[in-house]
């Protein structure tokens, strides 16, 4: 099914993202993540591709994918980046999804490395979707960023990129982390103003660890709200209360977004299933 159908339908919505494991010895921990996710019976769960989006790195993907659509009869939605891919690169994983039921994808440019040189066929995520609306009925989502992606020089230029990836097929948004729901609205905002239709789910992601937020916070450019940063001050070196603390901080995030009439919620598990479920059974009733 395409995810934006369920969308479409009017009712608010709840996702989970995963990562495949970096080796096969863990496949049996995704198993018992994928076992505790689904029986939240999310609307769909999201499975992010490798580093440098090779072929290798795909087929695990979409490997983890098969596992979520067949055994777990849900929706998957599966990465995938074309930064470092060229237009066989991207046939390639377009044959591997349609061989396998696979309709729904989330593009995205990919992250420039130093180590593997950019291709030129894909300079923006805007020519994969484009190019993807041409290999098949897929659903194509796409990234956005509350409070500006880190190349962009203003939040204009930002709004305009988006507008450009909407207007090439992307048929749903998923925002980056945020910390400040107020930020969310805004853009929200921002984008109606920009005739951005689609619908947006709101990315959130619990903090259970100080070293491993300032460094995805460092990668993605979010803010960290004063009343944060006094969590993990105070709490940051305290594994127990810091996952309380995480835990409240998020799921007071999403119980304001609920009641504010967000479409849909998507929360960055870390493959953490504990995390999951604990966010997902504090709002069940909300959505």
């Amino acid at each position: 099914m395409k995810i934006a159908d369920m969308k479409n339908s009017g009712k608010a919505g709840l996702s989970f993202e995963i990562y495949p494991p970096k080796h096969d010895s863990y496949l049996k921990d995704i198993d018992e993540t994928l076992g505790i996710l689904c029986e939240l019976k999310p609307d769909y769960i999201s499975v992010t591709l490798g580093a440098g989006g090779s072929r290798e790195s795909s087929t695990k993907t979409i490997e983890i994918a098969k596992k979520i659509k067949n055994e777990y009869h849900v929706e998957p939605l599966v990465h995938l980046t074309c930064l470092n891919s060229d237009r066989s690169d991207i046939d390639y994983f377009t044959e591997q999804l349609k061989e396998n039921g696979l309709q729904n994808i989330l593009a995205l440019r990919g992250d420039r490395r130093p180590d593997i040189p950019a291709k030129d066929d894909f300079r923006h995520a805007s020519d994969l979707t484009a190019y993807l609306k041409t290999k098949g009925d897929f659903c194509i989502g796409g990234a956005c960023y509350p409070e500006c992606h880190l190349e962009s020089p203003d939040r204009v230029s930002d709004i305009r990129n988006l507008k450009a990836k909407v207007d090439a097929g992307d048929d749903f948004l998923i925002t980056q982390i945020f910390f400040d729901n107020q930020m969310f609205y805004d853009f929200r905002e921002r984008c109606r103003l920009a005739d951005i239709n689609v619908p947006i789910s709101a990315g959130i992601i619990p903090v259970i660890n100080r070293s491993q937020i300032e460094r995805m916070v460092t990668m993605c450019g979010a803010t960290l709200p004063e009343k944060f940063k006094r969590i993990l001050n105070r709490y940051g070196d305290r594994k127990e209360a810091l996952f309380d603390a995480g835990m409240t901080y998020a799921l007071s995030q999403m119980i304001d977004l609920a009641a504010s009439g967000t479409e849909s919620i998507h929360i960055y598990t870390m493959n953490n299933a504990k995390v999951a479920k604990r966010l997902a059974d504090g709002i069940r009733n909300l959505l």
